[in-house]
Formats: C-alpha cells, structure tokens, sequence
C-alpha cells in the first residue's frame, strides 16, 4: 500500500504562514509634490556683457524692457571700445540710440511669446483670447497701431508679455485676405505686369496684378504689405 506523506506548517516544504493570509497589506501614503507654474509670476532677469548684444535681442534699461534694433561695435583709435545701438522701447514705442561700454554687464529682460486669437473688437478695444484657457487679453487702438489694417477676426496672433503684461504682438507673416473694391481688370492684363490699387476686407489698400478682381483671395507679406499671390 502506497504510503502518504502529509506536509506541515514546520515543514520545509511549506515555508507561508496562515498570518500572511489575515494581515492587510501596508499602505505607504503618497508623497504629493507642489505644482511647479509654467512660468515664474516674476520677471527673470539674466546677466549679459555688451559682447551678446545683437539684434532681436531684449534687455531691461532704467526699468523697461526694450529690443535691439541695430547695432554696431566700435573700436576707436583711442579710448575704450563701446557698443552704438539703436533700440525700441516697448512700452512707449520710442526709438533712441544708445551706447554701452565693452564688456559692461546689461540684464536681459524676460520678454516670452505665446500665440492667442484675435477674436474681436470691443469698441476701442481689440480682443485676443486663448483658446485653452478661454482668458482675453484686451489691446487698445494705440498698442496695435497701424497693424489694425492686417488683422482680421480669427487670425492667430503673437503676443509679447513682460513682467505679467501684454507689452505688443506680432502678426503672421502671411495673411491672406478678400479684395473688396478694385478696378476690373481686362483681358491680356496677365502679360502686361502692370499693378492697382485694390481695398481689402480689412481696408488696406495694396497694389495688385491687373488680372486680380473683386471677391479674390489674396496673400499680402504684413511686413512690407505687398501682394503675394492669389491664395
């Protein structure tokens, strides 16, 4: 007869214990990290020497941010070398010139961009939203200027902040717009090379091809105004 072998808890073969089965496992509580903001609430300000300025580039002066314009590194005869710029406030929109001494330090301001729509015009008023956060950002006549006569309802947008303010906006280099008045053009005017003036739906006015008519697509280069193509 076949004999039958029981193991036991002591045995080596059974090495668990009926008190792994009743205890609860033990519970570690999570460690909850505090949420880092996308951006500082305050404005970095980094430290550059004259040598790294160049243009595009943004610093802080007398408590304002502004952005090279030109500039020009001059080693004279005699005395020290300097830097001659040309810059642009842009809180009051002044141009001056400026020089800085070689290799003096200049802070740099925290200007960042982030794209936002212009949505519409509250009176005097131009609306820019975010479309995440649904938040507005309001632009006066005088902060858009002569940029009113690109802008369109929709269009996406560059807005330029500093120290927690919209301090401008950059439009796209492309739109592309609808001519609404324009002399009728002729056949055979493709061949010709000659221009007009045609009114679009956001009333500039820009030279166009001859063949171009009302109710036309266009592209329009913002930075100098000047016709593209049909679109």
């Amino acid at each position: 007869m076949a004999r039958t072998t029981t193991a036991t808890l002591s045995s080596p073969y059974c090495i668990f214990r009926r008190s792994s089965f009743l205890s609860k496992p033990s519970i570690l509580p999570m460690r909850i990290l505090p949420k880092t903001p996308s951006r500082p609430t305050f404005p970095r300000i980094y430290a550059l020497t004259s040598n790294d300025i160049k243009v595009g580039i943004n610093l802080e002066v007398d408590g304002a941010p502004w952005r090279i314009l030109e500039f020009l590194h001059v080693k004279p005869g005699k005395g020290a070398a300097f830097v001659r710029t040309k810059m642009r406030n842009y809180i009051t929109g002044n141009t001056v010139e400026k020089t800085f001494r070689a290799g003096s330090t200049i802070a740099e301001a925290d200007v960042f961009k982030e794209t936002k729509q212009f949505t519409y015009k509250d009176g005097a008023q131009f609306v820019f939203m975010d479309l995440s956060t649904f938040e507005e950002y309001r632009l006066s006549e005088a902060d858009v200027g002569n940029k009113t006569k690109w802008l369109k309802e929709g269009m996406d947008c560059t807005l330029l902040f500093w120290n927690g303010k919209v301090i401008d906006f950059e439009l796209p280099t492309t739109v592309q717009l609808t001519v609404v008045d324009v002399d009728p053009g002729l056949k055979g005017d493709t061949a010709q090379g000659g221009t007009k003036p045609a009114t679009l739906d956001t009333g500039a006015v820009v030279n166009v091809p001859l063949f171009v008519n009302i109710g036309e697509e266009i592209l329009v280069d913002t930075r100098n105004g000047q016709y593209i193509s049909r679109a």
